[in-house]
């Protein structure tokens, strides 16, 4: 497997890892500048010529994934005899430095509603290194000519058409992403804030709309749903930032991804 196709299946599987590269030699080494190694978890994909040199990156590519925040790192090697090695000797007579760069689980965000508001959000959090999962109940909001505006996206994009129950994608969302709620039917927003309550490990939860639409959801959680009060405050709304007050679409996705990156961010500190 090749290393691009090892750090791919480690995005699909949403599993940390590090890619390791041969960054310089000098003298003779087993490997050239330029050879990589995916080291994963459990797995590792690729090789930069084993040995010493490859036995601690890996070992430090492994302390790497289980910290909380890595940051990229170089490690330097000698290959000769007079050097002690943790894991044997390397005389190969050159030196390499190594190169090992964090592949963190990207994130997860889910927007339910592909409207004017929801297209536009889309094309903004799509500029972002993270999943995109755009959710609706109408086939011609998520036709190849509408989302052709996303297809030089950084983000990896991945458009669900559930047209009798989108709640039902709520399950099936990697665990820890964040969803914003923006349909264009106020009972399809309500039963997925129902169901996103009472589905496991989901991040924050968003939703579109005012205090008047938010006082008769809550009632509802509380009284039809069954959910107390401080899983029903799980959910934001508004959602966006509260100084930008301006309606038009392109605004309001403004906003509301700014405030989502600040979620972000708190999740970092």
């Amino acid at each position: 497997m090749t290393w691009f196709a090892a750090v791919a299946r480690l995005r699909a599987r949403r599993e940390a890892g590090v890619l390791v590269t041969v960054a310089t030699v000098r003298g003779h080494a087993p490997r050239d500048a330029g050879a990589k190694l995916v080291v994963g978890q459990v797995e590792t994909w690729g090789s930069i010529g084993g040995g010493n040199v490859e036995a601690v990156a890996i070992d430090r590519a492994r302390e790497m994934i289980a910290a909380a925040e890595p940051a990229p790192e170089f490690i330097d090697f000698a290959l000769n005899e007079k050097v002690s090695n943790r894991h044997g000797v390397q005389c190969c007579g050159g030196t390499v430095q190594v190169l090992l760069e964090p592949l963190p689980v990207a994130r997860a965000v889910a927007v339910f509603g592909v409207g004017h508001v929801g297209l536009e959000l889309a094309r903004i959090l799509a500029r972002q290194d993270l999943d995109l999962h755009l959710v609706d109940s109408r086939a011609d909001m998520l036709t190849e000519e509408r989302l052709a505006v996303l297809d030089d996206s950084v983000a990896q994009v991945h458009a669900h058409h559930a047209p009798l129950l989108p709640e039902q994608v709520l399950e099936e969302l990697p665990r820890g992403t964040h969803v914003l709620i923006m349909t264009h039917d106020h009972a399809e927003d309500a039963a997925l804030c129902d169901v996103a309550l009472r589905t496991p490990g989901l991040g924050s939860i968003g939703l579109i709309g005012s205090a008047a639409k938010w006082a008769r959801f809550r009632k509802r959680l509380s009284t039809e749903g069954g959910h107390d009060d401080a899983t029903i405050d799980r959910i934001k709304t508004p959602i966006g930032l509260a100084d930008i007050t301006g309606k038009e679409p392109a605004t309001i996705a403004v906003s509301v991804a700014a405030d989502l990156l600040r979620v972000f961010e708190t999740e970092r500190s």
